[in-house]
């Protein structure tokens, strides 16, 4: 056999080996993630039973999402600090212990009415071990993606695994919401945090990565650099940008079962077609992303966020709930994936844990500040103008904070923005 065909079949066969093993491990961080997975809608029903108001709810998740902010530190770890000579596999075993850990507490200890305190303590566990899995996760996807040009394809491929899961947490979700099962959310979700243990463990190949001051050095000498150029802190901007936007799950979830009086299955319906959606749109990115220009798709992303939130205009009730969700979860994850994939051209392999962790944590940050701010404003404008003129009023200025991301593109370097090139290995591939 000649060696380059056997090379070539090889770096095939490992990047099958590599998506097949994002695809399961985002699948499984999906299900785990108290901000967006199997626990989310039994939380927010918890609270909501408790009597807490809007502006509570929102303060709440908000800061049961504050571990997402604090991607960078997660970066630096494993991209510097390598455990027993592994960068990542080690931090994801880490990950799943914490997100067993955190959702057992809650399970084994369920908090009583009004013990906030408890809960955020163990919905802080899993959210660190999930945010943790994520950096660890799309560092493998920047370096082993980008040489191949495949960032655009191994993102679409991780958000349609975020999404199946989705679905399913939406439906079980809700179910469990709807009966008051709370605490059957916590073990199960614990269940999942030792499946990200069990893949881990058979599913990451990492050769040891020993702790040498000269690849220390290098590494924080790029780190430097890239932060010192306007490429990755202006796509860090963007992102953030693109992510303050008040109107977040938290309103849409108390207008859809208090405005609207939907059941909590029906809610939980509404999320899973989100997600039945978002995977088409993932799909769908996965086969056009390499051929058309990210400037192009950079403005058509802009567009389709601000339609993402105006689409839900047309909400008025159960039949209309189900079309809206459809139409937001293809145009906001279309959105979603083309800054992805510019955050992801924009990080140099070497310190790429770090860099692709810095631009999410910005936008995590975005996310979690305009989930308080909405659900605050949403209470203001909910005692002054009821329900609809307050929903109305966030849909609009969602709208209008996406708006001003045009502003920035003019900015971002041209290099960032053409279509993704791939080096030999990466065409023969196709």
């Amino acid at each position: 056999m000649d060696p380059a065909t056997h090379d070539n079949g090889n770096a095939q066969a490992d990047m099958r080996r590599l998506t097949l093993s994002f695809a399961v491990l985002y699948f499984v961080q999906g299900l785990g993630d108290p901000t967006d997975g199997l626990s989310t809608q039994p939380v927010q029903a918890m609270l909501k039973s408790w009597h807490d108001r809007p502006e509570t709810i929102g303060s709440f998740l908000a800061l049961a999402s504050i571990p997402w902010s604090l991607k960078p530190l997660y970066g630096l770890l494993s991209d510097f600090v390598p455990i027993y000579g592994r960068r990542r596999t080690s931090y994801l075993l880490l990950a799943g212990l914490l997100t067993a850990g955190g959702y057992l507490l809650l399970a084994v200890f369920p908090p009583p009415e009004g013990a906030h305190g408890r809960l955020l303590v163990g919905l802080l566990l899993p959210a660190m071990g999930v945010a943790l899995a994520d950096v660890v996760v799309d560092a493998l996807m920047v370096e082993q993606g980008q040489p191949l040009g495949l960032t655009g394809r191994l993102q679409a491929v991780q958000w349609a695994s975020i999404y199946a899961a989705a679905m399913l947490a939406g439906e079980v979700g809700g179910h469990w919401s709807a009966s008051g099962r709370y605490a059957m959310s916590f073990w199960v979700s614990a269940g999942v945090g030792l499946a990200m243990l069990a893949i881990c463990a058979r599913g990451v190949r990492e050769p040891p990565t020993p702790i040498a001051l000269e690849t220390f050095s290098g590494k924080w000498t790029t780190l430097r650099e890239a932060l010192g150029t306007p490429g990755v802190p202006l796509v860090g901007v963007l992102v953030f940008l693109f992510e303050f936007n008040p109107f977040s799950s938290t309103v849409l979830y108390l207008h859809m079962t208090s405005g609207l009086g939907l059941s909590e299955q029906a809610y939980g319906r509404t999320r899973s077609l989100v997600a039945v959606a978002s995977i088409v749109a993932a799909v769908a990115y996965g086969t056009y992303c390499r051929r058309v220009p990210l400037r192009v798709l950079l403005h058509l992303a802009i567009g389709l966020g601000v339609a993402a939130s105006l689409v839900y205009l047309g909400l008025i009730g159960p039949r209309s709930a189900m079309i809206v969700s459809l139409l937001h979860g293809f145009t906001y994850m279309t959105s979603v994936l083309v800054l992805l994939d510019l955050a992801a051209r924009g990080c140099p392999p070497t310190a790429a844990g770090t860099l692709f962790a810095v631009v999410m944590s910005l936008s995590n940050l975005g996310s979690s500040l305009a989930m308080a701010a909405g659900s605050h404003l949403y209470g203001y404008a909910l005692g002054h103008w009821g329900e609809r003129a307050a929903f109305d009023m966030l849909l609009a200025i969602g709208a209008a904070t996406t708006a001003l991301c045009w502003g920035l593109v003019p900015w971002l370097p041209s290099h960032l923005l053409g279509r993704a090139e791939a080096g030999a290995s990466g065409e023969s591939g196709r």
